[in-house]
């Protein structure tokens, strides 16, 4: 039976600022992505989410990103190597220790919004979360965009990687993900993001918006927790990818097989 990790960003409030559906969507996934304070969440954010996943048997990892609280970590910040490296570990290190609170051992790291973005077409960039990961815990998973630079970076870093689909968001001819400044880049149809779900699942490629077929095998596919439709669409993927004959499971048991 075919494996595959189910993860969704969460963990992103902030104070009294509510983001996310957190309860709905870890009572489906099987990896959670958590924010670590500097584009959202905070401690005590950090350490309710940790506290849904371990109810609901979710495997947890840290998703650091730019300190942008106010673009969501979406903006790009322009940084040198090792500001770079030393921003990732300080978030990396700051979520073990309230996962540990928890009892909860963290699994992955997954960077979030631009700094994904970014690694995803900057060696230098990816190299530095890579470095940040390996030297934090050299056990940890890196998560990162199948066929994108993070994995040649993981690999020269020593660290595991996890290869990544996105079956909530368009892809362009190129193989990255559609701008969310162009409409359609962000599937809000359950049934759609289900098909492509399986398609990157059992199949082992992405459609873009052009019509191409790319071969992406991935790992792990991610649902984005900000969205008002995640629930249903987590939903509505799950129950397809068993139809399919896969068999969700966290990522470490995922990457064990």
């Amino acid at each position: 039976m075919r494996l595959i990790d189910l993860n969704a960003d969460v963990g992103e409030s902030f104070g009294n600022w509510r983001m996310g559906t957190d309860e709905g969507v870890l009572s489906i996934v099987s990896s959670a992505n958590v924010a670590c304070g500097f584009h959202a969440g905070d401690p005590v954010v950090m350490a309710k989410t940790c506290e849904i996943a371990k109810r609901n048997g979710v495997s947890v990892g840290a998703h650091p990103g730019f300190a942008d609280l106010q673009g969501f970590g979406r903006r790009p910040i322009p940084m040198s190597a090792l500001e770079l490296e030393t921003m990732v570990a300080y978030q990396i290190g700051a979520f073990m220790g309230i996962a540990a609170r928890s009892g909860l051992p963290v699994a992955h790291v997954k960077a979030h919004g631009a700094l994904y973005n970014m690694a995803e077409g900057d060696a230098e960039v990816a190299g530095a979360i890579a470095r940040a990961v390996k030297a934090v815990d050299p056990n940890l998973i890196m998560v990162g965009g199948a066929g994108s630079p993070m994995a040649a970076a993981a690999e020269v870093a020593g660290v595991r990687f996890a290869a990544e689909g996105f079956p909530d968001r368009a892809y362009a001819d190129d193989g990255k993900l559609l701008s969310r400044k162009l409409p359609g880049a962000v599937l809000h149809d359950p049934a759609e993001a289900a098909a492509q779900a399986v398609r990157m699942a059992i199949e082992g490629r992405i459609l873009t918006v052009g019509g191409k077929l790319l071969d992406r095998p991935v790992q792990t596919l991610c649902i984005h927790g900000d969205e008002p439709t995640a629930v249903a669409v987590a939903g509505a993927i799950k129950t397809a990818l068993v139809s399919a004959g896969a068999e969700v499971a966290p990522l470490p048991r995922v990457m064990g097989a």
